[in-house]
C-alpha cells in the first residue's frame, strides 16, 4: 500500500531520521511531533512540517496531525524514562491518560497512548515496515565465537531476561556464571551494562531480548555503537541479541568497535521457549 503521508511521532536516537529518510525515498509525505529535550533538530531535514511539543504534550500532537490530514502514524525513538518524574508537561488531553493509567511501565503507557491516537482516527503502524534492513541479524557477528561457558550464560541471561519482560520491567540482563548481576528498569539498557559489568568484569554477558507478546509499533529493543561503549568501559564480554526481534544501528561501526574491543557479538534465535538457535557451526 502506497502512503501519500505519514506522522512521526519522534523521541531520541536516529530511528525517527532513518524512518523520515525511508519514507521520503518511497515519496511519502512525513509529518513530525519532534519532543523538545529529546529528539535531534536534524529530523527537521526530513519533515514537511515538524510541531514541537513537550512530554505529555497528547493533545498538542493530536491536533497537529488533524490539521496536517494524518491518518496513520508511528512512535519511534527514545524517552528518557526519568523524566516522568519532574520533566512532564501534560496538556488535558495527556493528563486525563495519564490519570487512567493503573500501571505506569514501558509497554502500558505506550499501548495506552496508541490506543487514544487510534480513537481519534490516527493508526499507529509497525516502527520497522519502512525499515525492515535494521532488524538484528542471527549469527556470531564478530571475529570471536563465544566460549561454551559464554553460551551457558546466554541461555541463562536468555530465560531471566524474557521474565523481566514479562512483568514490563525491561528487556536486558547482565550474567555472570549463571547468576544475574543487574536487571534493567527505568534507567536504561547502558546504565545497566556500567552497573553489572562493574561485577562481571571481563566475563560480563549482556542478554537483550524482546519482551513476551512485544509489540512492533513500538519500543522494540536496539542496539548502537553506545551498548559497545558502554560494555566497553567496563569490560563485558558477550553482547547476545534477539535477532529479528531488535534493532541494529550502525551495524558495521558497531561491528568493528566490538572486534577492536575483544567484544563478542550474537545474534539469538528463540526456536521454541527454552530453545536457543545462535547460528554457531
Amino acid at each position: 500500500m502506497r502512503r501519500s503521508k505519514i506522522g512521526v511521532i519522534a523521541g531520541g536516537g536516529q530511528f525517527p531520521i532513518l524512518f523520515a529518510k525511508a519514507a521520503k525515498k518511497q515519496g511519502c509525505q512525513v509529518l513530525v511531533a519532534a519532543h523538545k529535550g529529546e529528539s535531534s533538530s536534524e529530523i527537521e531535514e526530513s519533515a514537511d512540517g515538524i510541531c514541537w511539543v513537550k512530554l505529555g504534550q497528547l493533545g498538542k500532537i493530536i491536533k497537529f496531525f488533524r490539521q496536517e490530514g494524518v491518518t496513520e502514524a508511528v512512535l519511534l525513538g527514545t524517552i528518557t524514562k526519568t523524566r516522568i518524574f519532574k520533566d512532564v508537561m501534560p496538556d488535558f488531553k495527556g493528563l486525563t491518560l495519564w490519570n487512567k493509567l493503573k500501571v505506569r511501565q514501558d509497554d502500558s503507557i505506550l499501548r495506552a497512548v496508541a490506543d487514544v491516537l487510534e480513537e481519534e482516527g490516527i493508526k499507529i503502524l509497525e516502527s520497522t515496515f519502512y525499515l525492515r534492513e535494521l532488524l538484528f541479524p542471527k549469527g556470531v557477528l564478530t571475529k570471536i565465537k563465544p566460549s561454551a561457558e559464554q553460551i551457558d550464560d546466554v541461555y541463562f541471561g536468555w530465560q531471566m531476561a524474557r521474565e523481566i519482560g514479562r512483568l514490563d520491567i525491561g528487556q536486558c540482563v547482565v550474567v555472570r556464571d549463571r547468576a544475574v548481576l543487574a536487571v534493567e528498569a527505568i534507567e536504561g539498557t547502558d546504565a545497566a551494562i556500567i552497573r553489572g559489568g562493574k561485577l562481571g568484569k571481563e566475563q560480563a554477558v549482556v542478554v537483550k531480548v524482546k519482551k513476551p507478546g512485544q509489540d512492533f509499533r513500538f519500543d522494540l529493543p536496539a542496539i548502537g555503537t553506545k551498548t559497545i561503549d558502554s560494555m566497553d568501559s567496563v569490560g563485558a564480554s558477550v553482547l547476545a541479541v534477539e535477532a529479528g526481534q531488535a534493532l541494529l544501528f550502525d551495524g558495521e561501526a558497531l561491528i568493528e568497535r566490538a572486534n577492536k574491543a575483544g567484544i563478542i557479538v550474537v545474534g539469538v534465535e528463540e526456536i521454541k521457549p527454552g530453545e536457543l538457535d545462535l547460528g554457531i557451526n
